[in-house]
């Protein structure tokens, strides 16, 4: 098994507009909101993160924290966005090994909780993730699960 490598961008700020491509391509937002997002971080306006996963210096693993992630409820914040993991990839630990990564990063901040939204059913909880409500995300004609992480 290969040797991942988890950093933040914070760690790797060169690598902040690969990261922006990536994300933008794999969940297509436009790069520049990724961008804007990133460079808030790096710049530290803000301590939401983001986190990556490296194979021989590819990114093949990722999500951000943002304050709302497309949803109604704005009180809900922060939010955990973006988690993504390449196909070839999956199955390996790599997602659970972020959301830790990101979790306790946050905690370490004294930020807490933390929220996502998914139609994901049984993956976050194998990651300390409760299911909270269900929320209406933006230009969704249906409703979505909200999950907590203390």
């Amino acid at each position: 098994m290969n040797a991942y490598e988890y950093i933040t961008l914070r760690e790797h700020p060169e690598l902040a507009e690969s990261a922006a491509e990536w994300f933008h391509r794999k969940w297509g937002v436009p790069k520049e909101a990724y961008l804007e997002c990133i460079e808030a971080y790096l710049s530290s306006a803000t301590e939401y993160g983001w986190y990556l996963c490296l194979n021989d210096n590819q990114i093949i693993g990722g999500l951000g924290v943002i304050e709302n992630d497309f949803h109604d409820r704005k009180d809900l914040a922060p939010n955990v966005c973006a988690v993504y993991t390449e196909e070839a990839y999956r199955g390996h630990g790599i997602a659970g090994c972020l959301l830790n990564m990101a979790t306790e990063d946050l905690r370490a901040k004294g930020i807490t909780p933390i929220y996502l939204v998914t139609d994901h059913v049984g993956f976050y909880e194998r990651y300390g993730w409760e299911f909270l409500c269900m929320v209406q995300g933006d230009g969704e004609p249906e409703m979505t699960r909200m999950y907590i992480h203390w």
